[in-house]
């Protein structure tokens, strides 16, 4: 059996902090030995542990359109990984979803991304990934994302596509004319090569 899928069968079966989550848990993650573009989300919302499908939820269709993929691409795993920091519904707090539970980083993370190989381009999304995949930014998500170019076309820095941040998207036009054709076609260049 490949290193990755015992791995994500691991993850799958993980109940370290079964006791703080709010629904018990339920990892969701999407993963395969061959997977080129990784995705790296924050943490499962309360309809995606429901479903138990990454992104299956309005930030889900929002990040697609971003990247110009379809449904079938983005649930490819040969194509495209889903790695969030927590793996399960961390619960909800005064000002929307808690933030990922640590004990997945501690436990998973850098087995996990040692075993992912094929990846060619990695989307960084919000600042929770941020702080994990860009350590050496010691800068606002609006920073680290306006700066975009100096990490591409490897990673590309986004803002969570959560329809929490329509007024953000707003306030920042350059994001949709400068740095979503951008995205688009680095995700076209890892898919189509």
């Amino acid at each position: 059996m490949e290193r990755i899928t015992i791995l994500k069968k691991d993850i799958q079966n993980c109940t370290l902090c079964s006791e703080s989550l709010p629904f018990g848990p339920r990892p969701v993650i999407q993963v395969a030995a061959d997977s080129r573009i990784l995705i790296v989300g924050q943490a499962p919302g309360r309809r995606v542990h429901e479903s138990g499908i990454p992104f299956d939820d309005p930030s889900g269709d929002r990040l697609r359109d971003w990247m110009g993929v379809s449904k079938e691409v983005f649930y490819d795993a040969s194509q495209i990984a889903l790695v969030p920091m927590g793996f399960c519904y961390p619960g909800t707090g005064k000002s929307g979803d808690l933030a990922p539970r640590k004990e997945c980083v501690a436990a998973w993370r850098a087995e996990l991304l040692s075993a992912l190989t094929k990846v060619e381009l990695t989307l960084v999304l919000g600042q929770y990934a941020m702080k994990y995949h860009l350590p050496n930014t010691k800068r606002t998500l609006t920073d680290t994302v306006f700066s975009w170019k100096a990490f591409y076309p490897d990673v590309i820095p986004l803002p969570h596509p959560s329809p929490r941040n329509n007024i953000w998207l707003k306030r920042h036009p350059w994001f949709e004319s400068e740095l979503l054709p951008a995205l688009k076609l680095a995700v076209r260049s890892v898919l189509d090569s």
